[in-house]
């Protein structure tokens, strides 16, 4: 299978060429404007030093300042930050925030660290970033295995090293330290807002729709929730160590206090998994995707489905919450079967709408109230998520991916040719 970031060149190419973007646009947006790499040493606590290799990636900013998260997990690679930063400079795009893609990560596995090594490593972090980050430069926000608290060690650390206070450096911060209501949430709202979209298009009942959830993060938990209580029936539920199933239907809440109860007092990771529960039965994450369902979640990780497991696939429709769950080949191959996809560049940017607001409010010095927030979201998703609809109808042969980087691309194709093209220059551009 070819890396993360070669599968993402691929499809940006092959929508590029469908929405007829000129090659000049596609091959500036194929290059990442710059990457950090570093080698970031940690005092354990036994007093030994372990370094991890960390990434920052700022793909584009011909929209505004790069913005994207920081994930820690032990497969983070340089190409898979750069693919992810790509990703991000789409989504912005087509949900019409000013900013451009950015990500950032660090190769290692936060359970196994104590609370002071994770705060130790988030500074850390920070320091060696903090030349490259900004308010007005790059902003970056939690991802995989990062949340608030670690965004507030590295706010605090960056104000530590600039002498003054900068809460617009970063978002998705704890509330108390500049951080908006409704952050937390913001991914799996999003994702839910956008299958209720689709669900009212399409006609049919909340209580008509069993749903199979891979994932059970901070997203994964968010939308099913959401989806559990609108009359959704959660029939499956996954997380990195295994799988529950129940036909009659899933508690959510039941289910994230089983998981809860075992985590550790000095850990900010859950050591337990959704498989011990006596209560359901236990199946595979391959299981899962391949169960017989109307809707699957696929928020967990990168290439969940790929040309190995897609004719596995049963689902009506996908809502990608993960960042590029679907391979590039695997997507075609769904979309000739009929499977209705909304995009990761739609689906889970709501996390990256919050961080707007909050970055906003951090900018003007005015909190918004949950109620604000919340609509505002909505606000937005809906008239993106129309203009893709419309876009894909008034196309042939069209996905809601190729809708969403058709609208995604023309809109940075226009900033492009305004600093100039050869055709411009050339006079022979109208």
């Amino acid at each position: 299978m070819p890396s993360v970031l070669v599968d993402a060149r691929r499809r940006l190419k092959a929508y590029g060429k469908l929405s007829g973007i000129s090659d000049r646009v596609i091959e500036s947006l194929s290059r990442p404007k710059a990457t950090l790499c570093v080698s970031i040493p940690v005092l354990m606590d036994d007093g030994s030093t372990k370094y991890f290799d960390a990434y920052r990636c700022q793909f584009s900013s011909h929209l505004g300042p790069c913005k994207g998260g920081i994930r820690y997990h032990p497969n983070v690679t340089q190409d898979e930050v750069q693919a992810l930063a790509l990703w991000m400079t789409i989504k912005c795009a087509v949900v019409d925030l000013p900013y451009g893609g950015g990500k950032g990560g660090v190769n290692v596995d936060p359970k196994t660290l104590s609370r002071m090594e994770l705060e130790r490593l988030s500074r850390a972090y920070m320091r060696a970033m903090a030349d490259f980050v900004g308010p007005d430069k790059d902003i970056p926000a939690p991802d995989v295995y990062t949340n608030a608290r670690i965004m507030g060690w590295m706010r605090d650390e960056f104000e530590v090293i600039k002498r003054e206070k900068q809460p617009a450096v970063i978002t998705g911060k704890p509330v108390n330290m500049g951080g908006s209501l409704g952050r937390e949430e913001a991914t799996g709202r999003g994702a839910f807002l956008v299958t209720e979209f689709l669900r009212s298009k399409e006609g049919l009942a909340p209580e008509d729709i069993r749903v199979a959830v891979q994932g059970f993060g901070n997203a994964g938990y968010n939308v099913a929730k959401l989806l559990f209580d609108a009359g959704y029936k959660i029939i499956a539920i996954s997380d990195s160590k295994g799988a529950i199933c129940d036909e009659a239907g899933l508690d959510v809440d039941k289910v994230k206090r089983s998981k809860d109860k075992h985590r550790s007092f000095d850990s900010d990771y859950c050591e337990s998994s959704v498989c011990e529960s006596k209560t359901y039965k236990v199946i595979s994450q391959e299981d899962l995707l391949a169960l017989d369902v109307e809707l699957l979640v696929p928020a967990a990780l990168e290439n969940a489905i790929t040309k190995k497991n897609v004719n596995k696939i049963k689902a009506r429709w996908i809502t990608e919450v993960a960042n590029g769950p679907i391979s590039s080949d695997a997507d075609e191959i769904l979309y000739s079967k009929g499977t209705v996809v909304i995009p990761d560049v739609l689906a889970n940017s709501g996390g990256v709408i919050v961080s707007y607001f909050e970055w906003v409010q951090n900018k003007s010095g005015y909190p918004w109230t949950l109620e604000e927030v919340r609509s505002r979201l909505q606000d937005k998703l809906k008239s993106s998520f129309d203009e893709m609809w419309q876009c894909q109808h008034q196309s042939e042969n069209t996905s809601l991916r190729s809708a969403a980087y058709e609208i995604a691309l023309k809109k940075l194709e226009q900033v492009i040719k305004m600093h100039g093209t050869k055709e411009y220059y050339s006079n022979s551009e109208k």
